[in-house]
């Protein structure tokens, strides 16, 4: 019997069908892979995509919170912590965002901002920072504001008696620094630089005096104050017309008999700076803000005094005033003085890193000689030492001292002026037969405090544009 054998077409027809089902089951899988990649590419466009539009939300919130810090700087009101909250979100192109604005007491501010949109959330964190700077930035600042072309801030000295500073110095016109003077600061002048390194050709802003309105803007005036006055006799000198110690201006005496003379140089009345509700025992005379405002209730520290008149920091029984405060709350006050100020005695601080002065003298119209801080003590040589901000809206006057008392002065400070410093601290004496010239020494310590927001003190007048900020950094951080 003859038998037809197919066994090798039969393996090949069952290889044949698996393959088939092997591609087909290939093709299946990869017809599902590409529709889940597709989806999942969707999706993550979509993700992408409410992102993006929750980035765009949180820079949004930052021009918005920037706007925000420029407008209520310039009106000098409060800048506002938070704008917005997660828990009560702005909204915004249907989605929602807030800011957080954080003021670091240095004249910059930190804008951290979110940006949400159907759950995808963004932040943002920027730096801003105020370019306008203030008057007391600088160690030794002359504006020149005159325009004198041969304006020149001379520092110099030998030896042990050579002027030092430390800080920045600017002038409106150049700059010497000649013998062993030493200075270890930036160096910047509208003019020529001589004797040290630094920016020449470059002015800086004069401070906007008048738009500081003083005369309005301010928590005392003293002489609408001293209108209910009594003239009485202290120990301090003489008679002058005082005030009560609950009064925020029992810390001067005005037109103290024994200074007659010093009352008679000037135009204006006289206003001294020294407490007669305090001991006058010891080199050192004590000046306190305890219970100006009566008690209970705030002392007058952080405030803003207005004088119409001259300001003298002065007494023949004292070699210097220190500022106090018993209610714990700081010596930081701001003497603003439509007149002259003048420096003969030391001022001294109580607590270094929480009290501070600023005098800040301004001109009157009406008197030529105003808006002028004179500084030292010819005939006595008393002034050695002072811890204070200190600007002249006009000149800054540092007196040939001639006394070997005011052998050396030190500013821990800053010395001002709108126009123009005036150090001539070289004179002559004759001894023996001989003429000899001496220099007293000026030793400047720039008190960074008030610049970097580490103290502050009220009613200081800024430089430049008061809205003149700029974005130090901008990062996306991670959402909270």
């Amino acid at each position: 019997m003859c038998r037809t054998r197919y066994r090798g077409r039969n393996r090949r027809r069952g290889s044949a069908l698996i393959a088939v089902l092997i591609i087909v089951s290939v093709l299946a899988a990869l017809a599902t892979s590409a529709l889940t990649f597709n989806v999942a590419a969707q999706a993550e466009t979509e993700t992408s995509r409410k992102g993006l539009r929750a980035l765009y939300l949180a820079d949004a919130a930052v021009s918005e919170a920037l706007a925000e810090v420029v407008t209520r700087t310039a009106l000098n009101e409060t800048v506002p912590g938070n704008l917005g909250s997660h828990g009560n979100p702005l909204h915004l192109a249907g989605g929602d965002y807030w800011a957080q604005i954080t003021d670091n007491g240095d004249n910059t501010y930190t804008v951290v901002t979110t940006g949400s949109i159907d759950g995808a959330q963004r932040s943002i964190e920027v730096l801003v920072r105020n370019t306008a700077g203030i008057v007391f930035d600088t160690a030794v600042y002359a504006g020149n504001s005159d325009g004198d072309s041969n304006y020149e801030l001379r520092f110099s000295g030998e030896d042990g008696q050579a002027d030092e500073v430390s800080g920045a110095i600017y002038s409106g016109g150049d700059i010497s620094i000649e013998g062993d003077a030493d200075v270890d600061g930036e160096l910047q002048a509208s003019g020529t630089i001589s004797g040290g390194t630094g920016i020449e050709g470059q002015a800086m802003a004069v401070p906007d005096i008048d738009g500081m309105n003083y005369s309005v803007n301010n928590d005392f005036d003293v002489a609408s104050l001293f209108a209910s006055s009594t003239n009485e006799w202290d120990s301090l000198g003489g008679y002058a017309d005082q005030m009560p110690e609950s009064s925020p201006a029992h810390i001067f005496r005005r037109n103290a008999s024994d200074r007659n003379s010093e009352n008679n140089s000037t135009t204006k009345d006289d206003y001294y700076l020294e407490d007669p509700y305090e001991a006058t025992s010891g080199a050192d005379y004590r000046l306190s803000l305890t219970g100006t405002m009566g008690d209970p209730g705030p002392s007058g520290t952080d405030k803003v005094y207005f004088i119409d008149g001259n300001l003298w920091i002065h007494n023949y029984g004292a070699y210097g005033f220190e500022a106090t405060n018993t209610d714990a709350e700081g010596f930081r006050v701001t003497f603003v003085v439509k007149g002259n100020i003048y420096f003969s005695d030391n001022v001294k601080l109580n607590d270094d890193d929480n009290d501070a002065i600023a005098f800040i003298a301004i001109e009157d119209d009406t008197v030529s000689d105003s808006g002028n801080i004179y500084f030292g003590d010819p005939e006595f040589g008393t002034l050695e030492e002072m811890e204070a901000y200190m600007y002249a809206e006009n000149n800054f006057f540092d007196y040939n001292l001639n006394s070997s008392g005011s052998a050396e002065v030190k500013v821990m400070g800053t010395m001002s002026a709108g126009n123009q410093v005036s150090i001539e601290r070289d004179y002559t004496y004759y001894r023996r037969r001989r003429w000899y010239t001496q220099h007293s020494k000026l030793e400047v310590e720039f008190d960074s405090r008030l610049s970097d927001g580490t103290v502050s003190l009220p009613g200081i007048p800024s430089q430049g544009e008061a809205d003149s900020f700029e974005v130090a950094y901008w990062r996306e951080v991670a959402s909270n």
